[in-house]
């Protein structure tokens, strides 16, 4: 009777624990009978287990890699309902696209409304050749410029020497704040960094006007500072994807928010100099500077430093991100290891590569215009079309190149294949076919697709160099990659001084010399990427636990 009542006991207790999940534990009674304890299973992970229960492996990668610096990519799991492209870090990425557009129009803008600024009767009005920026001509051809342009516009008796100096002063000041900027976004966050760096730029545009009338002296003064708050946008931005962006989706959102910056070219390029030739140059920094404005109050808005912190983000999404970020993103911060930093060779082959593509950037940007109006006589009005029309491309491609690193990553590629794929499409081909500019008998129209395939192709750098901080230190990242901006900065101040001494010397074989150069120090950079860069986690960006004894 006492082992049946036992056996019935034992019984219920099995029944009971299919139904709670409990665990039955038998011992013996001191009559000899078997009893039971039903106990509940809790442990201090019971929180994490109830999340992940509902999560499926990363897709899609199947298994784990082979190599220990990919366990970043593909150990993480994801929620089965997880907001994809309707999510807040797509919108995060979305409204940083347009601060970048807005940052990069403001910067480019001087560069054509100079055409309406300057008095074309007192000087030839072509850029001087060490000058960054569209050629100087006239809007529709030389001899209807004056009664093109709005009498109301004041225009002024600037050389092209003295041009020179207003367009280079804007860099004085950009090549100062990147790393600085950088630090403080990691110490503040990106939200107040980078919203006030984009405020003070759109009301120094909007100023911009007003400081000429007052003299070459404070319009000179204004783009220095003006340069002083744009590096600090530029720089200060990468840090917010330290708390915001999955491995295996890092490429495709800086793609999506760097994009913005060749479309910025493109609507500079295209509007400015419409605006001019209408109603003024003085509106271009009006629309521009105003512009900045409304998306510098977006930003304020919608943009918060951490999902955490995200009044509106969904609790699955934000689940999804902390989770997947908790090896990487520590809420301790830790000092700068700035010798360890300085003997990294990984992060000085992002520097050096950093500076070869920027000066590939700056070639293009700043000369290949003036190349197709001085070697094929297109005036400034066509010219602007043609100068606009790559980076209309390389705007589309540079989200494709995000997406593409990102599918190569789900195919089980290790990071550090995709990263320097993406960086030797972006420079190698690019800068080849520039190169092949001067040897190409050929009219403006093959010019202008060789410059939009170099264009297109550089955009891929973006998914490439141009995001490793973020991969060898999260932490760090709005640092470093502030660093590395500095060296680009220094790139893009010796373009035009090389290159007007280049072209002044020898203007036979001064495009030559000068598209050479570009490629020797676009592939010595691209080389030394390619031996010593990486994409794991270096020891010194891994977080420190102090132990008490």
């Amino acid at each position: 009777m006492v082992q049946a009542l036992g056996w019935q006991r034992i019984l219920s207790c099995l029944c009971s624990k299919e139904k709670t999940g409990a665990r039955v534990e038998e011992t013996h009674s001191p009559t000899g009978s078997l009893s039971s304890d039903i106990k509940p299973v809790k442990t201090i992970h019971q929180k994490r287990r109830n999340v992940m229960a509902t999560m499926t492996e990363l897709s899609p990668i199947e298994g784990e890699s082979k190599y220990p610096q990919d366990k970043q990519v593909d150990k993480k799991l994801i929620p089965s309902k997880v907001p994809g492209l309707c999510s807040t870090r797509y919108g995060l990425a979305l409204t940083l696209h347009f601060c970048n557009l807005s940052l990069v129009t403001q910067n480019t803008i001087i560069s054509i409304t100079m055409v309406a600024m300057v008095n074309s009767t007192g000087h030839q009005s072509q850029l001087n050749s060490s000058t960054e920026g569209l050629p100087i001509d006239s809007f529709g051809g030389p001899n209807n410029t004056p009664k093109s342009l709005p009498a109301r516009a004041p225009t002024y008796d600037w050389n092209p020497q003295i041009q020179g100096i207003i367009f280079s002063s804007i860099n004085y000041g950009m090549i100062l704040t990147p790393a600085l900027s950088g630090y403080l976004a990691g110490k503040v966050g990106t939200k107040r960094v980078f919203g006030f760096s984009l405020l003070v730029s759109s009301l120094l545009t909007l100023c911009t006007p007003l400081a000429t009338d007052f003299g070459l002296t404070s319009l000179i003064i204004t783009r220095v500072v003006h340069g002083l708050s744009q590096g600090s946008g530029f720089g200060g931005q990468f840090a917010i994807w330290e708390k915001w962006s999955l491995p295996h989706e890092r490429s495709r959102l800086c793609s999506i928010a760097l994009s913005g910056m060749p479309l910025g070219s493109f609507t500079a390029l295209l509007i400015s100099g419409f605006i001019s030739q209408t109603i003024g140059w003085p509106f271009a920094f009006y629309v521009f500077g105003g512009s900045g404005c409304v998306f510098c109050l977006l930003w304020f808005v919608l943009v918060y430093d951490d999902p955490a912190s995200h009044p509106w983000i969904s609790t699955s999404e934000k689940e999804y991100i902390i989770s997947s970020l908790d090896q990487q993103v520590s809420s301790f911060k830790q000092p700068l290891p700035i010798k360890a930093i300085l003997r990294s060779l990984p992060f000085w082959s992002i520097c050096i590569c950093s500076f070869g593509y920027y000066w590939l950037l700056t070639t293009i940007i700043a000369y290949t215009p003036t190349y197709i109006s001085s070697v094929h006589n297109v005036n400034i009005r066509d010219n602007g079309v043609l100068s606009a029309f790559p980076f209309l491309c390389a705007w589309a491609t540079g989200i494709l190149g995000g997406c593409l690193a990102d599918f190569l990553l789900s195919k089980n590629f290790r990071l550090i294949t995709v990263r320097k794929i993406a960086t030797v499409i972006g420079n190698l081909p690019a800068s080849a076919f520039i190169v092949a500019l001067p040897y190409l008998n050929s009219n403006h129209i093959t010019t202008v697709t060789l410059v939009t395939l170099s264009c297109v192709l550089g955009q891929f750098c973006q998914a490439g160099v141009q995001i490793n901080t973020l991969d060898i230190a999260p932490r760090y990242s709005g640092f470093l990659t502030g660093v590395s901006r500095q060296f680009s900065h220094i790139a893009i101040i010796l373009v035009p001084i090389i290159t007007g001494f280049l072209l002044n010397q020898d203007p036979e074989f001064g495009w030559k010399n000068t598209f050479l150069l570009m490629f020797a120090i676009n592939l010595s950079g691209l080389i030394f990427y390619i031996i010593f860069g990486e994409a794991d986690i270096q020891d010194w960006a891994k977080e420190r636990k102090l132990t008490r004894l």
